[in-house]
């Protein structure tokens, strides 16, 4: 079979086409050089075999060697090779650059939201064949495409005599038409039809489509994309609910939310008309064993999932009916705790998992499903399974303490692998334990999708510094430096995640693979995901591993400043004192006060006049943390949280790359030392600050990101969302927008500075808009945390004279909440607590319990707790009925079709 593929395209000197085949995993697997014709029309053939049923491929620009530039891979062209009588195709592509309706593509909307059967394309027996192929995004679920036309071969627009067409890919139609039906050669008037799955036919809009038929000989089938097809349907806008996993609660659950609890709050978001369900990330956490594990964005794999949610009711019951009734009672009596109890969990459930390893591990893994998790997971699984027994027999996830094994090593992966090894047999429990997790939480996804629901998961911006990840692939990482994020609205001392910075120079080399293949699995959970703090895919914080706050940060990559460029800003660049923490005596004074001749004969050394320095012993923040270890007392606490300031009083931090190059402290305007300066000088600096925290390094950045960010978004059909709060460079809109990633819209934490609160009705479509993230205070406690505050919004956003009620009453924060989902963005997903808000017999009387979160806390316990039965939640029918009206009624219900 012959196949002759063409495309017009206009290229500049030097550049020239490619066609690249893709395999079944959409990777490239063969690539043919183009030629262009006079007219601009790049071609290129190929010979195939006969058994080859379809080919799916992309087109690409090179110049000299290197890729320029590709089309949108996530939906590549699919040309079906059915014809009986053919032995040449004859295909016209148009270029698909990334649509500005891509996220209609997504597996939420293609699986969830709009689920219709595929089909391969019957058998085409014509010996002139004519194949119309359109994509119609658009449709809802189970509509039907159909092309109608003037000509008597296209039902001579006759809308039930119009051809049915197929839909062999995501979006895409074809159609084959029999080139001798057609009663007259020349230019026929056609367009498209669809029915919907309640028997309403509409018709596309616009003009009729002209199509000029092709002359062809017997056995050749002319292929011609046309332009998308429009019709007169709106946007879909979609509620749902944010709520960690092991937040949920069910009569059945041992003492944390599983993942037979996740079917369950599936049930409650399809019941009331929702279309989202969002949860944290649902990696294993476990590196000490203890509460402080219950961070869910510390990794120690971003592949494994976290044994402490596994759902034991889908296990094998223990044959030992004593140790049987032991746990039964231990779960009644966890689970009947308010909050969770991590330790007590984690225990009881290992424990349970090695009984039912020890009674069934072997069979199962005996068996084709796990030899085929096996296969599929080997990469991350081994490395995974060996790193934990290490962890669990050395006592402590510190590797540069397991002598022989500091590094993985990849000529154990064959013991490991080997069911006949010692080796295999001391690390078997973890791989069995990971396959129960993906059968369950696999299931959970396509229980998902049965109820139309999308599951929307969360990948977190770090990995645990001592987590596999990076003892299995340590090219891919900086352990000299923390990731975290400068100061903000959480924390005025930044936040320091503890995190190892990317190696991005090392990731982007290999064509960002590692980061594909954490997308590409994440993928077999979720239809959308939240890309945490995405600004660090532009920048990251990065902080000295000497400091334990984040206000000696500085970005990176960044575009530091050289001593000449300072001073062209008209500042004299005193180089020692400007990098130098400044502590003065009235510094001391004002900070320490009463204990200001202590702190100085203590901690610090007379330089000159009243000038003083840190003592060696106390000249980064680390050492001050560890000079106050077990030391609680306030007045303690008061002086090293003192000392932390003096340590970073300086205006410049020196590029940790270029000893040459300087970056403006962030928030320096707070610090003494930019007190110290003259106004003229503080003008001066204001101006280079602002340069390079809100320009210098916009265009930089966007570079960055789009070296990243573009293989990513494609490299699965999730539907991607993005936190996009924080810190934000103009670059970031740009990037967001041309890959049609959806932002995140928070009212109280508007966008545009000027603002104090957004306006809703200004939500950009693709977004995702909600009233409080996890890291957020609940409506409820934002309600009576400012008074002022409040009254503002109370006023000037919800048109209420008079005083603001406190605390909220039910009957506000419903009409909240019906603001909110009323708003023109994609998705309105609101906390859990949030949607209780508007009933206060159901809410938890206790609105400071509701808090997931206190990001200015670096030690939180992440315990937080539904209050009620989800079985409960399910029986409330008038609560469930409230919130179907208010879907309703902003036009986010199930039925808007």
């Amino acid at each position: 079979m012959n196949i002759l593929f063409n495309l017009q395209y206009a290229t500049v000197f030097g550049e020239t086409l490619q066609l690249n085949v893709v395999d079944r995993n959409g990777a490239k697997a063969q690539t043919y050089g183009m030629n262009m014709t006079a007219d601009k029309t790049w071609t290129c053939q190929m010979a195939v075999d006969t058994s080859v049923t379809h080919i799916d491929y992309y087109f690409s620009v090179d110049r000299g060697g290197q890729e320029e530039r590709h089309e949108w891979t996530t939906i590549t062209h699919r040309l079906e090779l059915n014809g009986k009588k053919t032995d040449t195709y004859l295909v016209s592509n148009r270029w698909q650059d990334i649509p500005g309706d891509s996220y209609l593509y997504s597996s939420a909307f293609t699986d969830c939201v709009n689920r219709r059967n595929h089909s391969r394309m019957k058998a085409s027996a014509y010996a002139k064949t004519l194949r119309l192929v359109v994509r119609a995004p658009q449709l809802r679920g189970g509509c039907q495409l159909a092309v109608v036309g003037e000509d008597k071969a296209l039902g001579q627009w006759i809308a039930d005599k119009a051809v049915r067409m197929v839909e062999h890919n995501h979006n895409e139609w074809v159609a084959d038409l029999n080139l001798r039906d057609f009663a007259n050669a020349g230019t026929t008037e056609f367009k498209f039809v669809a029915w919907t799955d309640k028997g309403d036919l509409l018709w596309e809009t616009g003009a009729n489509r002209r199509l000029e038929l092709p002359m062809a000989d017997n056995g050749q089938m002319v292929v011609r994309e046309l332009d998308q097809a429009f019709f007169e349907i709106y946007n879909e806008r979609l509620a749902g609910t944010l709520i960690p996993v092991f937040s949920l609660r069910t009569r059945g659950s041992f003492g944390v939310g599983d993942f037979g609890d996740l079917k369950r709050m599936v049930d409650w978001v399809a019941e009331t008309e929702q279309r989202v369900l969002q949860v944290l990330p649902i990696n294993d956490t476990t590196s000490t064993h203890t509460w402080t594990d219950s961070y869910p964005y510390s990794a120690i794999s971003i592949f494994a999932l976290h044994p402490q949610f596994v759902d034991l009711r889908q296990l094998p019951p223990i044959a030992d009916k004593k140790k049987a009734a032991e746990m039964e009672a231990l779960r009644k009596k966890l689970n009947a705790l308010s909050q969770i109890d991590y330790e007590q969990v984690n225990n009881a459930k290992t424990e349970y998992l090695r009984i039912i390893f020890k009674q069934e591990g072997e069979a199962v893994m005996k068996t084709t499903h796990f030899r085929k998790f096996m296969a599929e997971n080997e990469h991350w699984l081994v490395p995974y399974a060996q790193y934990c027994h290490l962890r669990d027999t050395l006592g402590t996830v510190d590797f540069s303490q397991w002598k022989g094994h500091e590094q993985w090593h990849e000529a154990d992966r064959g013991a490991l692998r080997n069911p006949r090894t010692e080796e295999y047999r001391e690390v078997a429990f973890y791989y069995y334990v990971q396959y129960v997790l993906h059968k369950q939480m696999q299931e959970a996804h396509e229980y998902a999708k049965a109820r139309g629901v999308v599951l929307k998961g969360d990948i977190p911006i770090g990995v645990n510094r001592c987590g596999c990840d990076v003892w299995h692939e340590p090219q891919y990482f900086n352990l000299n430096a923390q990731a975290g994020a400068p100061p903000d609205a959480f924390s005025v001392n930044g936040q320091n995640w503890g995190f190892p910075t990317y190696n991005w120079q090392r990731m982007i080399d290999d064509g960002c693979q590692w980061w594909i293949r954490r997308f590409q699995n994440m993928a077999k959970y979720f239809d959308a995901y939240r890309i945490d703090h995405v600004l660090g895919f532009f920048r990251i914080w990065a902080i000295p591993i000497t400091c334990v706050h984040g206000l000696l940060g500085q970005f990176a990559p960044a575009l530091g400043m050289s001593r000449e460029e300072i001073e062209g800003y008209g500042l004299h660049f005193q180089e020692q004192l400007f990098t130098t923490p400044f502590i003065a005596r009235w510094v001391v004074d004002r900070v320490f006060r009463e204990h200001a001749q202590e702190v100085i004969d203590t901690y610090l050394d007379h330089q000159h006049d009243d000038i003083y320095a840190l003592k060696p012993q106390y000249d980064t923040e680390r050492k001050i943390e560890a000079a106050f270890k077990d030391k609680n007392s306030d007045v303690d606490i008061w002086i090293r949280d003192g000392l932390y300031a003096l340590a970073s009083d300086v205006l410049f931090v020196r590029d940790y790359n270029d000893p040459n190059k300087f970056h403006p402290r962030i928030t320096a305007q707070l610090n003494f030392m930019y007190e110290a300066l003259y106004d003229s000088d503080k003008e001066k600096f204001n101006r280079i600050y602002n340069d390079y925290y809100y320009r210098r390094n916009n265009n930089f950045w966007y570079n960055e990101a789009m070296k990243k960010l573009p293989v990513l978004v494609q490299a699965t059909r999730m539907l991607v969302c993005a936190e996009d709060l924080g810190m934000v460079p103009d670059c970031v809109a740009w990037v967001m927008n041309e890959l049609r990633i959806l932002s995140l819209e928070l009212q109280q934490m508007p966008k545009d500075p000027k603002l104090t609160f957004g306006d809703l009705a200004r939500n950009p479509y693709r977004s995702v808009c909600t009233l409080s993230t996890h890291d957020m205070p609940t409506l409820r406690q934002w309600w009576d945390e400012d008074y002022n505050r409040t009254q503002d919004y109370y006023a000037s956003k919800l048109y209420r004279g008079g005083a603001a009620p406190h605390p909220l009453p039910g009957w506000l924060a419903k009409e909240i909440v019906a603001d909110q989902l009323s708003c023109p963005s994609m998705l309105c997903v609101l906390l859990l607590q949030d949607w209780m808000a508007i009933d206060e017999q159901l809410r938890l009387p206790d609105a400071g319990a509701e808090r997931i979160n206190i990001p200015a806390n670096p030690h939180h316990y992440w315990r937080y707790r539904m209050h009620i039965n989800i079985e409960d939640l399910l029986a409330n029918t008038p609560y469930n009925n409230t919130i179907k009206d208010l879907i309703t009624e902003a036009g986010r219900h199930l039925n808007n079709k």
